[in-house]
């Protein structure tokens, strides 16, 4: 079992290598592509799927949405060299009231076929995996050294579950959120939250500022704060995507990943700390 969970790890990194680095269509096509999975395995996990069909009328509108949603942000902010970020916010904001009016229509239309809670969870599952992982596109590409900033996304969650992995093991007493991840302590997160702060300051201070220095420079107490405080988001965003699998009573969102699961197994604090990255990004960066 470690054996696979080790080599899919491996194959994860160097696929996350190849397509933030390359960056633009490249990367919006393997995170549309993420994305789609993510939100199937939501609406499996969820009942918005339906077992008489493979997909039903409000996955394949989902599904319909993260594409075309994926396609107008790269279309836009690709199209510009300067201020990409500009286009971010009308982008964003529009996709998300068209999603809504879509499910609307699917909702009425196919009336009584759907639940309410059904339409409302279709929502919310776009919102929560592939809108909050196209922050990762949105930093790549809406900052002129972006390939530099979106690494600290992988940073503050990534970085701080192993922090908070060794940390718990060695000095873990106090169980954080037994009913949820009985194996995380309080310790634990505290040497996550710790650790990130310092990769953040080290990331900074020897890779971020010595190459974008003629662009902006970041301050790398501000940087620790931002790391800090990411940890602690991404830890809430892993212990949400289990409260979902705990209230639906399964084991893993999906099988995709050999001795990982599912997208959503993997990315839940990745989907969380995005975000959060980018808006302190757009506090912290002149």
């Amino acid at each position: 079992m470690f054996r696979t969970r080790l080599i899919s790890g491996i194959v994860l990194v160097i696929l996350a290598l190849m397509s933030i680095l390359t960056g633009g269509w490249v990367l919006a096509a393997v995170l549309g592509a993420i994305s789609v999975i993510a939100y199937r395995e939501l609406t499996k996990a969820t009942g918005v799927h339906t077992e008489e069909k493979k997909f039903n009328s409000l996955e394949i509108t989902g599904s319909v949405i993260i594409v075309l949603y994926y396609f107008v942000l790269a279309f836009c902010m690709l199209q510009r060299e300067n201020f990409a970020l500009s286009v971010v916010y009308p982008v964003v904001t529009i996709s998300i009231v068209m999603a809504f009016i879509a499910f609307m229509f699917v909702y009425v239309f196919s009336f009584p076929k759907y639940k309410a809670g059904q339409v409302m969870a279709a929502f919310f599952e776009l919102l929560y995996a592939p809108v909050l992982l196209s922050f990762i596109f949105m930093i790549r590409e809406g900052w002129s050294y972006g390939v530099y900033l979106v690494w600290l996304i992988f940073l503050c969650s990534w970085g701080s579950d192993t922090c908070a992995y060794c940390v718990g093991v060695l000095f873990g007493k106090h169980k954080m959120a037994p009913k949820l991840s009985p194996k995380k302590s309080v310790e634990g997160a505290i040497g996550g939250v710790v650790g990130a702060a310092v990769l953040f300051g080290l990331y900074t201070y020897f890779v971020i500022n010595p190459f974008t220095e003629d662009v902006f420079w970041i301050n790398w107490g501000s940087a620790m704060c931002l790391g800090a405080v990411g940890a602690l988001v991404s830890m809430v965003g892993d212990l949400a995507a289990s409260a979902i699998k705990r209230d639906y009573e399964i084991k893993d969102y999906g099988k995709l990943i050999p001795g990982h699961g599912g997208i959503m197994d993997r990315f839940d604090s990745v989907i969380i700390a995005a975000p959060l990255i980018f808006i302190g990004l757009a506090l912290i960066t002149p």
